[in-house]
Order: structure tokens, then C-alpha cells, then sequence
């Protein structure tokens, strides 16, 4: 049996980038602690939404990409978080920085939240090239958050050879939106059969902090799915960290049974 140790880090991200790396810092203390091989921050760890990005934006080898590198390193494991790094033309890609012995890997959000009255396209610009990596022996995709509404993403992801999808989020808030959340995640991974990791960013009304309510700034339910579309593990609204193994014999014999990669004709 091949096993990979996960830890979903759900927090809430403030203004401050170097305060969120300190934050950072303590929850994967607490993952490598409980034994993780690879923990996973939400979408906009480095700055919450609802601010400007372009002024904290940095390269994905800048400082900011290098000090979480650094804690990666101290702590022996894998750290996935959300970043935002300058475009070519000016506007900021919202980028998952994968980082750890031997990782050294980045993802800028293909799909942007033009939804809901939210334009992320003012200011994101599109990324066009689904990314996987190596952790443990385990294939991984990498997603950010509106991604989760388009299901080609994730068989392409399994296609590349992807048993375990992570998709990183600042979930927005609203009616049914959790129920969303909910609904999308499962069925991506019954879409890949793949196990579907959701690392979310905490409510902030959970701590009491007003928030632009335009700006999606998290409803929390970090949770993993299993390749049957199963939730295996969730949180609630508030903070958390999230620990869970993945038996990786689980994905073949889910594809083995239902071989939906397999017989898709279109």
C-alpha cells in the first residue's frame, strides 16, 4: 500500500505578507509535527482579497516564495500556498507556489472569477498551462479555486497522471454558495477519480473581522474527497488544520471499477 500523509492548512490571511508567512510558519510546524509529507495553504495566503495585490505581488523565486521555501526545507515536507506574482502586462497572476526538498513548481489560475459581481480579470491575469507534481511518490494537480467549476480541468489533470488534485480557494460567500463548494468538489474528484484535496480559506466572521462582503474572503469546509466522491475529512467555518492519508491503491482500483477516464468519448 502506497500512502500519502496530507495536511489542509485553513486559515484566514490578513493585509500584512510577511504576518501570513508567520502564520504559515506555525501550521506547518503543527503539520510536520503530525507526520504530513505535504500541506496545503488556500488560495491568497499571501494577501487576503478585498486589497491591492500589484503592490505585494513578487516573482515566484522573489522573497516571499523564498522564505516559505525556507520553512518547507526546516520542516522536511511539501508547502502549497497561494501567491501572487506581477504579469507581463501589468496585472498580477494569482499563482499556487509549490515549494520543499526537491519541489520547486508553480501554478497560475487558469480560470478567473468573473462571477457574482466580482471581476478577477481586472486585475489577474489568466494562466494557460495545467501543472502536476511529484510529492512522495504521488502524483498531484494543482488548481485554484473558480477552476473547481470546470470538470475538463480535472481530467486533463488526470490524464497527466494525477492521483490527488489540491484545489486551493477563497471560497465567496452567499446564498447556496456553500452548497456549491460542497457539490463541486465531490464531483471533480468523481470527475478524475482522483482524491480532491480543498483548502480553503476560514470565514472571517468566524474571528469577527468585517470584510468587503464583494471580495471573496472564505467560507471555510476545507475538506478531502475520496476518488468515489466521498468526503473523508471536513472542517467547519472557522480556522483548522485538517490530516488525512491517502491510500494511493484506492485510485486505481476506483479507476479499475469505474473507468470513466477510460470511456469517455468526448
Amino acid at each position: 500500500m502506497s500512502t500519502l500523509r496530507v495536511a489542509v492548512a485553513q486559515i484566514l490571511s490578513g493585509s500584512d505578507p510577511e504576518q501570513n508567512l508567520e502564520l504559515v510558519a506555525r501550521q506547518t510546524a503543527e503539520a510536520a509535527d503530525e507526520g504530513a509529507q505535504l500541506v496545503i495553504f488556500p488560495e491568497a495566503t499571501m494577501r487576503r482579497f478585498g486589497l491591492p495585490l500589484a503592490e505585494i505581488a513578487e516573482p515566484v523565486d522573489g522573497p516571499w516564495a523564498k522564505q516559505l521555501r525556507e520553512i518547507a526545507e526546516h520542516h522536511q515536507l511539501v508547502v502549497v500556498a497561494g501567491m501572487f506574482s506581477p504579469s507581463a502586462d501589468g496585472r498580477v497572476n494569482n499563482t499556487l507556489r509549490a515549494v520543499g526538498p526537491g519541489m520547486d513548481a508553480h501554478y497560475h489560475k487558469i480560470h478567473l472569477f468573473d462571477a457574482f459581481g466580482f471581476r478577477e480579470s481586472e486585475t489577474v491575469a489568466p494562466g494557460t498551462e495545467p501543472v502536476v507534481i511529484m510529492v512522495g511518490g504521488a502524483t498531484v494537480g494543482l488548481t485554484l479555486c473558480y477552476d473547481v467549476r470546470f470538470p475538463g480541468l480535472y481530467t486533463r489533470l488526470a490524464e497527466l497522471g494525477a492521483q490527488i488534485i489540491c484545489v486551493a480557494a477563497s471560497w465567496g460567500a452567499g446564498p447556496g454558495k456553500l452548497e456549491q463548494w460542497q457539490l463541486l468538489t465531490r464531483a471533480r474528484g468523481l470527475d478524475s477519480t482522483s482524491y480532491l484535496v480543498a483548502a480553503a480559506q476560514a470565514d472571517p466572521a468566524t474571528a469577527g473581522i468585517p470584510l468587503d462582503g464583494r471580495a471573496p474572503t472564505g467560507i471555510g469546509f476545507s475538506a478531502v474527497i475520496s476518488p468515489q466522491g466521498e468526503v473523508l475529512r471536513s472542517l467547519g467555518a472557522e480556522p483548522g488544520l485538517l490530516l488525512a492519508d491517502l491510500d494511493l491503491d484506492i485510485v486505481e482500483q476506483t479507476r479499475a471499477a469505474i473507468p470513466v477516464l477510460a470511456n469517455r468519448r468526448f
